[in-house]
Order: C-alpha cells, then sequence, then structure tokens
C-alpha cells in the first residue's frame, strides 16, 4: 500500500530521533572553543520540529559538571502542524523542556559557567553523545555561521517566480497589488508570497522593532498595519544574509494566517499555523 511520506514523517514525532552529519560543527562561548567535531548528529527529541546538535563527549574542550542551581521554569509552547497534524513543540520552548529520558549538566569552560546547556540522552543509540542548548553557544558548520537552529536535512525550501495576480487585503483594504510574485514553497509549512515594495502600500505600514532569525533566509524585519487590530508585525522583509535566498530578498511577504490573499481572483483559505496570533513567535 503506498504511503504518504507526510503522514511517516508526523509518525515519527513522539519518537527520539536523530540523523549523522559530514559537516564540520563548531561551538564557542565567548570566544572559547567548547566542540569541533566531524562526528555531530541532529537530535530531534520527540514533539520538537527542529533539530539541535549533539555531539561526542571526547570532542568537548569544556567540562561537563552536575548543575550549579535549581532549573527554572520553561514553558511549553504546544501547536498542530495542520489540521490533522500530530501535536508538537514551536521552537519558543527552550532547551530545558526535555522531552527524552536523560540527564542535564552545566558546561564549563575556562572563563564560564552555562547553565544546563548540555544533556545527556539515556537512549543507547546516542550513547558517548551530549545534546548541546544551540542558543547558549555561537555555530559554524564548515567555515560559515548557523543561526535560529542546525538546517533540518529533510526541510527544503524552493523559491518560484510567478506572473499569477496576487492581492493582499485586510478589512477591506487592499495593502499589496501584483503579477511579480516569488512564490516560497517550504517543508510543512504554506505557500508565502513575496512581493514587490513598490506593489506594497509601504505608505500604510510602519517599521517594528520586531527581528526573527530563519537557518534558512536570514534575519527578518517587521511591519505593523496600525489600523487593524490584528495588524502588529503583519509582514516582513529579510535581509541579504544567504546566498541560497536571493530571490526573496528585499521583497515583503505578509502572513497569510492574518490577511486575505487572492491568487487569480480565487480568495485563500486563511492556515492555522502558530503564526496565526499577533503573538506568534
Amino acid at each position: 500500500m503506498a504511503r504518504k511520506l507526510s503522514e511517516v514523517l508526523f509518525g515519527t514525532f513522539p519518537d527520539l530521533r536523530y540523523q549523522p552529519t559530514a559537516k564540520r560543527v563548531r561551538a564557542m562561548a565567548g570566544g572559547n572553543a567548547v566542540v569541533d567535531t566531524l562526528h555531530a548528529l541532529l537530535v530531534w527529541e520527540p514533539k520538537r520540529i527542529t533539530p539541535v546538535y549533539a555531539v561526542p563527549e571526547v570532542d568537548l574542550q569544556a567540562e561537563l559538571q552536575p548543575p550549579g542551581q535549581q532549573p527554572g521554569e520553561v514553558s511549553e509552547h504546544g501547536f498542530r502542524l495542520g489540521a490533522d497534524g500530530p501535536a508538537a513543540l514551536d521552537p519558543r520552548t527552550g532547551f530545558g523542556r526535555h522531552t527524552a529520558d536523560g540527564e542535564e549538566f552545566d558546561v564549563v569552560t575556562s572563563d564560564a559557567r552555562l547553565p544546563r546547556a548540555a544533556f545527556r540522552p539515556a537512549d543507547p543509540d546516542l550513547a558517548g553523545h551530549v545534546v548541546l542548548d544551540f542558543n547558549a553557544f555561537d555555530w559554524l558548520e564548515d567555515d560559515e555561521e548557523i543561526i535560529g537552529h542546525p538546517r533540518d536535512p529533510f526541510h527544503r525550501v524552493d523559491i518560484r517566480a510567478s506572473s499569477l495576480t496576487v492581492e493582499v487585503t485586510l478589512d477591506d483594504v487592499t495593502l499589496a497589488a501584483t503579477n511579480g510574485a516569488q512564490l516560497l514553497y517550504e517543508t510543512m509549512l504554506p505557500v508565502r508570497y513575496y512581493l514587490p515594495p513598490s506593489d506594497v502600500r509601504l505608505d500604510l505600514m510602519d517599521a517594528s522593532d520586531k527581528k526573527t532569525v530563519c537557518p534558512y533566509k536570514g534575519t527578518a524585519s517587521y511591519l505593523t498595519y496600525p489600523p487593524a487590530a490584528n495588524g502588529r508585525n503583519i509582514a516582513w522583509m529579510y535581509d541579504q544574509r544567504f546566498r541560497d535566498a536571493a530571490q526573496i530578498h528585499g521583497l515583503v511577504c505578509f502572513f497569510n494566517e492574518r490577511v486575505d490573499i487572492t491568487v487569480d481572483g480565487v480568495r485563500q483559505e486563511r492556515p492555522v499555523t502558530p503564526w496565526s496570533s499577533p503573538a506568534s513567535p
């Protein structure tokens, strides 16, 4: 019987998952090397949608010590990947919310102690490895900086030019209309419509202080549409950090979840995702 691959992938979400990577992986803390390895693993704890690095303990250039303080409260941010998707944790859920059995450690360098920044899974398939808190370190794959989280080898971003008429409205106000959109297709996410700024009513928008990072596309700066109750941080533009996202550099994208998008006269259904609310990650 044929299997729908997304269902196969979703079926693994309750499990502890890993994948070796051939890349040279390095982590630094305060300028000090913490690890330099050719034998890293990508690890997804149960319910996690984004991976973190696990590295061989023998390659650590820092000490692992029992935690020096009691753990703080780590909020859990749950959601579902689509109406029929599995329960998952979005990336706002901190590293300290572990969903696999294991033991936490402080990472101690010559001049810093990073509380509970390492986790040794109990699973025998990961024996000899510790998982490191991505946000506690600066990371390189080979000689290139990695931001946000490690790139998932099973996650794909494709960008395609389109001449379809794309219109964006909110509360019956047209915010954009173009025949020159770039359509961004990303694994498990809705299609995103990136629009030339000349076709966007930027005069109706205010710049926001919010910034987010994506390991595939770069750093995003946000725009707010003040008249709308749901208009805070409603659109974004990426910087020019990554060459493989060059097709969307300088373009404006609106959250499909919070505006009305019409493509060649057909209104698109608003998807339900973690970004459906202005208080989104």
